[in-house]
């Protein structure tokens, strides 16, 4: 693996750990444990206790357009009212997945630098990692609107959206950044049909990781306004959403893309199906019976996380599985 690899991939790495600590937050409700960006609380290292607070620095009226934002009376936004709602938990939640923000930006930033010096005989690869850089930066001030807009359902799909593309750029820059990148042996007929099947199931995974957004921006709104209720209560409620139904039935047909692939690869490619296949399959079959147990047994915390994590590390090994379809010399790695 080449030096320009090594840093492609971290900065691939640190963005799967900060959507799995994001998912964290998420679950636990700490999306609001800072009210504030880029500081938290006012300051640069969040307080443990209320009295640490110096509530003169905080930017009320920023607080008060957040709650209208939310529905809430802006008036109710007090010094007081903030005291009630500081939560030490909430706050080193959030705070450390800010934190968990950093590395994404030290190795984008620096898989732009190194890929000057790839330009010249893989331009695409130094658009790669520049689009990459663009997409941090972007989904760093897009944070901030989540914070400001008070977790508006709109701009948290868009912050994953961001994220899931970001998967994809960064995973191409790894994979492509030498003169022999991994390639998958193949027919040339076989080779084909292979890309259109990894294609679809790409394109399928994208559009179910959508629908899990909105899923998981309604468990939000039920977190907020289900708060004394059992979670179980929540599966009834999210079945009178056809977006929670789609997403549930579409599962299926990421299920039959996956298989269609596989199938190919093991009737196809030289040794049979490889790492990547194989892994592909085993988190797809993971996500399928995490999901019924969101859907027939208990929406456990853990089980969501697990969900989230595992479904940006199948979307880069998608992503890695088609790369490795792509023209050139095709052989086993």
């Amino acid at each position: 693996m080449t030096r320009f690899q090594k840093l492609a991939t971290g900065a691939l790495v640190s963005v799967l750990v900060l959507m799995f600590v994001g998912a964290i937050v998420r679950v636990t409700g700490a999306g609001m444990g800072c009210p504030d960006w880029p500081t938290c609380w006012g300051c640069l290292i969040p307080p443990t206790k209320v009295e640490d607070v110096d509530f003169s620095k905080l930017p009320i009226e920023r607080f008060k357009k957040k709650a209208a934002n939310m529905g809430r009376d802006p008036d109710s936004i007090s010094v007081e009212s903030l005291r009630q709602e500081f939560n030490p938990r909430h706050v080193w939640t959030e705070f450390i997945n800010r934190m968990s923000s950093m590395p994404v930006g030290f190795f984008s930033l620096a898989t732009f630098i190194a890929a000057f010096w790839q330009r010249q005989k893989r331009p695409l690869v130094f658009w790669m990692a520049f689009t990459s850089l663009a997409v941090v930066l972007i989904n760093a001030w897009m944070g901030a609107r989540v914070v400001y807009s008070g977790l508006a359902p709109g701009v948290l799909t868009a912050h994953l959206a961001l994220a899931m593309s970001l998967l994809g750029t960064l995973c191409y820059c790894a994979w492509r950044g030498t003169d022999d990148p991994w390639r998958i042996g193949m027919n040339t007929d076989a080779l084909g049909k292979s890309r259109i099947a990894v294609t679809v199931l790409l394109a399928v995974i994208l559009t179910e990781g959508i629908l899990g957004s909105q899923i998981r921006e309604m468990t939000d709104e039920l977190a907020k306004s289900h708060s004394n209720a059992p979670r179980s209560s929540w599966i009834a409620e999210l079945e009178h959403s056809w977006v929670y139904l789609f997403h549930r039935s579409f599962s299926w047909v990421v299920l039959v893309a996956t298989l269609w692939a596989w199938a190919l690869a093991k009737r196809h490619r030289v040794g049979g199906a490889g790492k990547v296949e194989r892994t592909v399959l085993g988190i797809v079959i993971a996500q399928m019976v995490l999901g019924l147990v969101m859907a027939q047994v208990h929406i456990y915390s853990w089980v969501q996380v697990l969900h989230v994590g595992l479904s940006a590390i199948l979307l880069t090994f998608v992503w890695l599985w088609r790369f490795g379809l792509s023209a050139g010399h095709h052989r086993i790695p």
